[in-house]
């Protein structure tokens, strides 16, 4: 999940950055937010011996991105060294039953999202990060860099959906959500995030607010599932505000991926979290969905 600290600030091309007059801007620090408290349910197990970083629903089931321990996140994570590079993209059923895999070049898979007949993978893997393009029969279309960055290096993705046409990111450099034109590949709206969370990963869109909004999953520093605080930030779509903060009871799985069926948000929980012992998390390898009421 994404640091706070590892907020690159610096400017931008103009018209692309959010900018709030600062009367307004003062006026919305001084409103207090909404918040609430949120539960889990798991519903079933990823396929055996993956780690499960990122979801994306669609009318057939759920997609799956694997992510693989390789390289020094071996090392870091006392994982061994996998024998394939390829990180599997898997659609399930509601039972988890493999329906159809997709092998992916993407290296350390941490978004994923489904929209304009492809499947898109955020990867995060030092040199092999950025967003990968697959058709549905696993061709890959494309590899980009997230914009507004080095052209070779554009940083790593934790978050991916698809909406109205557009393709949005949680961008690690950026420490933003950013939406991009999928075709132009040009930057169109930045949302910045908050400093009010630690850690950020997935992300899903909203509807039930006017406009819409995003979802963006959070976390604190922690060395342990007994010491994690993981959450949700809901963040308005057209003004980039932050609306809502949502806290998750204790005993709830680790947020990972995110996506919405029914109204309800899925996600994932992954069995590694960064400063944690592997699988300290008993819901670690399951998709679950998350009640807000």
């Amino acid at each position: 999940m994404l640091n706070k600290r590892d907020f690159l600030a610096g400017g931008a091309a103009a018209g692309v950055f959010l900018a709030m007059p600062a009367p307004a801007a003062a006026q919305r620090m001084r409103e207090p937010i909404p918040h609430r408290t949120a539960t889990t349910r798991n519903l079933f197990k990823a396929p055996p011996d993956s780690l499960p970083n990122a979801v994306a629903v669609v009318p057939e089931g759920v997609w799956i991105a694997e992510q693989k321990m390789s390289g020094p996140l071996a090392k870091q994570y006392n994982m061994p060294e996998p024998a394939d590079l390829h990180e599997a993209a898997w659609l399930v059923d509601w039972n988890g039953k493999v329906l159809k895999t997709i092998m992916t070049d993407s290296r350390n898979t941490s978004g994923m999202t489904v929209g304009g007949g492809y499947l898109w993978m955020g990867a995060e893997f030092p040199g092999n990060d950025g967003i990968y393009q697959y058709d549905m029969n696993g061709k890959l279309i494309a590899r980009r860099q997230v914009p507004l960055g080095p052209p070779e290096d554009g940083g790593g993705i934790h978050g991916a959906l698809w909406h109205d046409g557009k393709l949005l990111v949680l961008a690690n450099r950026l420490h933003a959500i950013l939406r991009i034109d999928p075709v132009s590949w040009s930057p169109e709206f930045q949302i910045p995030l908050s400093n009010l969370a630690e850690r950020y990963h997935a992300i899903a869109w909203d509807d039930s607010t006017q406009g819409g909004a995003v979802w963006a999953v959070t976390g604190n520093n922690s060395k342990s599932y007994k010491e994690g605080q993981y959450g949700l930030h809901k963040y308005d779509a057209t003004a980039g505000r932050l609306l809502e903060i949502v806290d998750f009871a204790p005993g709830s799985a680790d947020p990972h991926g995110l996506a919405v069926h029914e109204g309800k948000l899925i996600s994932c929980d992954a069995g590694i979290h960064p400063g944690w012992p592997n699988f300290d998390s008993p819901s670690h390898g399951y998709i679950f969905e998350i009640d807000l009421a």
